[in-house]
């Protein structure tokens, strides 16, 4: 089996290199790969790289993810996570590979409390959200045979995410403020990693598992609950913090407005998933204090 992936220095790519390398040959590229285009922005490279590797799978992990800096920058937005997937999706049909792709929670609304279903409607609030949307219709109506994956809440032991900025925040502040009224699920770039390779395993032989998939980390909280664990967890490792006790406060959503709406709930449906794939997702907490315990033991 050949391995094609893109973005393997974000979060999930960085994690995906891990995963995919035991399943067969892994070509592993960057937007700054020198001998083939790891570049979404330039169509006609990627074209060209997936002729010349000719892969059974390709994996796409790259994304423009910078959600507020989104809504001044819509068209290379919508070129590298809405065009470029459809380029992605026409080479992957040409060869008869299949695509996988990561999608986000931010296609819906965030209204109500449910969760959400793959065929609920959509209605992205933001440049972001519109883009990846796009990029899922681009990838279905294209017929190559694909995984989408919605995910939510994204962090890991490498890169910039949530847990690093709650971690040098409390370092330099006595107080903060967190957000209480979104509800989602923090999803480990690791779990990502893992139960793309698990599913990579079981889909070569079978077409019609080819669809739109949520996964995320069982249960839920907000971003109030979440940024609380990390700081508890940070004490238990004897971590020199500023912030005192009691001092994290809860705020709304209203009362810290940003560039980009988001949605408040982002609860995802994973029932699909699991029954499809005969998967078992582990509750969000024990992937973050996993993650926690990776990043306070190297600091």
């Amino acid at each position: 089996m050949k391995i094609l992936l893109f973005g393997k220095n974000g979060q999930v790519g960085w994690e995906l290199q891990r995963s995919l390398a035991p399943l067969g040959e892994l070509v592993a590229l960057s937007e700054n790969s020198q001998t083939l285009c790891g570049e979404l922005t330039n169509p006609l490279g990627i074209q060209k790289t997936i002729q010349t590797v000719s892969p059974d799978i390709i994996v796409n992990a790259a994304a423009y993810t910078a959600v507020d800096k989104a809504e001044q920058e819509p068209n290379l937005v919508h070129a590298i996570n809405a065009q470029a997937p459809g380029v992605l999706a026409q080479a992957a049909k040409q060869i008869n590979a299949w695509l996988i792709h990561y999608s986000t929670d931010y296609v819906f609304d965030g209204s109500g409390i449910h969760e959400r279903l793959e065929t609920d409607e959509t209605n992205p609030l933001n440049v972001y959200g519109v883009s990846k949307l796009a990029g899922e219709q681009n990838i279905v109506n294209s017929g190559c045979k694909h995984l989408i994956f919605r995910t939510s809440w994204v962090y890991a032991a490498y890169g910039n995410n949530f847990i690093k900025t709650i971690l040098r925040l409390a370092k330099e502040r006595d107080q903060l403020k967190f957000i209480d009224d979104q509800i989602g699920a923090p999803t480990g770039a690791e779990l990502l990693a893992d139960v793309t390779a698990q599913i990579i395993r079981t889909i070569s032989n079978k077409p019609e598992n080819s669809g739109l998939y949520h996964l995320v980390a069982n249960g839920h909280t907000s971003w109030y609950e979440f940024a609380q664990l990390i700081i508890d967890h940070a004490r238990q490792f004897n971590t020199p913090l500023k912030i005192q006790p009691d001092a994290s406060h809860r705020i709304k959503t209203v009362d810290f407005p940003l560039p980009a709406k988001r949605p408040l709930n982002s609860r995802l449906n994973t029932s699909k998933l699991e029954t499809t794939f005969g998967l078992q997702l582990p509750h969000w907490q024990i992937g973050v204090e996993r993650t926690l315990t990776e990043i306070l033991n190297n600091r």
